[in-house]
């Protein structure tokens, strides 16, 4: 280290640390001279460094470090507090989204549901449909087929075949079958059956008569 106590002018003293630098005391080389004297250089502005650094202020000390560190907590507090609303926001939207949608799962469930009640009430009421026409014909088809009392020409006001009565007839059941066009005068085939359920087969070209036997029915 320097002598700083020295009271020699420092261009004296550099001098001597020359001359002592060089062996025997004599006059230094130009080279040595300024490789010494750099070195010399470097140490006083270390030791120039180390004086300085001793004297300055800490700047965490200061009052604007102190103002931009409490605004940086204050900042930081904020942060956080935005943080955990956030949070706290997005934790309930997740509820409720979750919420809508297991309940729009639901109402879909029961839509499929509806919509397999509502085909199931058409392929019902199609199977009724079908049944009530097929009734309804079968019993249009029986009444074409079933005649009462009166007299009946076989081929246009009667189908030919064979018919039987509907129920049992009473003892004063008649029937009588006719040439057609003979008024009743041409008999074919009559009968009183006192009973039963007579049966009468009938051609085309005649007149069947019934008189007190209740219903006949073309089998």
């Amino acid at each position: 280290m320097l002598n700083t106590d020295s009271n020699e002018p420092a261009a004296t003293h550099s001098k001597d640390v020359l001359a002592e630098a060089q062996p025997g005391g004599g006059k230094a080389k130009p080279g040595r001279t300024r490789r010494v004297f750099t070195a010399v250089a470097v140490v006083g502005l270390l030791v120039g460094a180390t004086a300085v650094g001793t004297t300055l202020p800490d700047p965490k000390s200061s009052d604007a470090y102190r103002a931009l560190a409490g605004e940086k907590a204050t900042v930081e507090s904020d942060r956080d507090s935005a943080k955990s609303n956030y949070e706290s926001m997005k934790s309930k939207y997740d509820t409720l989204q979750n919420g809508i949608t297991a309940r729009e799962a639901k109402v879909t469930a029961r839509e499929t549901e509806v919509g397999k009640a509502d085909a199931a009430v058409k392929t019902a009421e199609a199977a009724m449909k079908v049944r009530e026409e097929a009734v309804t014909g079968a019993e249009k088809t029986k009444a074409a087929n079933t005649i009462g009392d009166g007299t009946w020409t076989v081929g246009s006001d009667i189908e030919p075949g064979t018919y039987r009565a509907a129920a049992a007839v009473a003892s004063t059941c008649y029937w009588g079958i006719y040439r057609s066009g003979s008024n009743g005068s041409d008999i074919v085939e009559n009968d009183i059956p006192g009973g039963g359920r007579p049966v009468v087969t009938l051609s085309a070209g005649l007149d069947f008569n019934s008189t007190r036997c209740g219903k006949w029915e073309k089998q």
